[in-house]
């Protein structure tokens, strides 16, 4: 309970496009769900995990190009 909403808005909104490369205008119309998958991609948690294989890279690629 010791992060408050400001600080950590702040922060990714600093990180998520050093990330990915994106402008502001990217990270500010990207979805919840966009947000949390490259938050779960940068995860310590995720390291070490299985890469995604071509259909899954497909199906993601789609997903973030159309939205």
């Amino acid at each position: 309970m010791g992060h408050d909403f400001r600080a950590s808005a702040a922060h990714l909104a600093g990180l998520i496009p050093a990330a990915t490369g994106w402008t502001p205008d990217q990270y500010w119309n990207a979805t919840p769900a966009e947000l949390a998958a490259i938050l779960l991609a940068l995860s310590p948690a995720s390291q070490g995990a299985a890469p995604l294989n071509k259909s899954e890279m497909e199906k993601l690629k789609d997903t973030l190009e159309n939205g």
